[in-house]
């Protein structure tokens, strides 16, 4: 008997891992969002800060996804996506080509970083189409992008009264050698919270100053962190 409990508990990761992911519905360009091929001059590193997109969900009565909003997960950033930029305003390439439902083998290879399988479906279908013909080798390489990324002391800064855009981006820079605060943008809610950080990146998907094009919030706006 305890023989037989030991081989369960050593079996228990890989059944797990057999287990199929919740199964996306798919993501197709529109009217609204439109197939464009353009030249791609440098990428848009997107992370989400989860307790504020957690709280927003259920403050708009929708469910929050399990894999975002459960655990770990819902205590720091999560990666949105890698997205190609192009050379203004509403001239980024997206939904370069038509995709498929991912499968399960495709969608473990990005559901570490983004634990969404829809986000990882639409971030495929919009963006990774644009710099690959294969969703594993576009989710590894935003997985790598983003597992360099070092994050700053995210409980002090949501408990600093007077917090502005500029001076978040200078402590988040500080967490990475050789970023500057000008080479990040922040992405915050009609409320002021912060939602995402907007990573600008360059060809080499290396970080660099973001181009006047990228939005966000301007160095001076007040910004709100919900703590983790």
């Amino acid at each position: 008997m305890r023989f037989l409990l030991i081989l369960l508990a050593l079996l228990a990761p890989s059944v797990a891992a057999a287990q199929s992911l919740p199964r996306p519905h798919a993501e197709l360009p529109s009217a609204d969002q439109p197939t464009r091929r353009v030249p791609t001059t440098g990428y848009t590193l997107s992370i989400i800060w989860t307790p504020e997109h957690c709280f927003a969900q259920k403050r708009r009565g929708r469910d929050a996804n399990d894999m975002e909003c459960s655990g770990v997960a819902a205590r720091g950033f999560i990666l949105h996506g890698l997205w190609p930029d192009g050379d203004g305003p509403n001239r980024w390439p997206q939904y370069c080509r038509t995709t498929p439902i991912l499968s399960d083998d495709q969608l473990r290879a990005g559901v570490d970083a983004t634990p969404s399988t829809q986000l990882l479906q639409h971030e495929w279908a919009k963006h990774g189409t644009c710099m690959t013909d294969d969703p594993i080798a576009y989710f590894r390489t935003e997985g790598e992008v983003y597992r360099r990324i070092r994050t700053p002391d995210m409980a002090t800064l949501s408990h600093r009264r007077g917090l502005t855009a500029g001076q978040f981006q200078t402590a988040f820079a500080a967490a990475n050698p050789g970023m500057r605060a000008d080479m990040m943008r922040l992405n915050l809610n009609k409320r002021g919270w912060l939602e995402e950080v907007w990573i600008c990146l360059g060809l080499d998907k290396r970080p660099r100053t973001c181009p006047a094009t990228a939005g966000g919030a301007d160095m001076g706006d007040p910004v709100k962190v919900a703590a983790p």
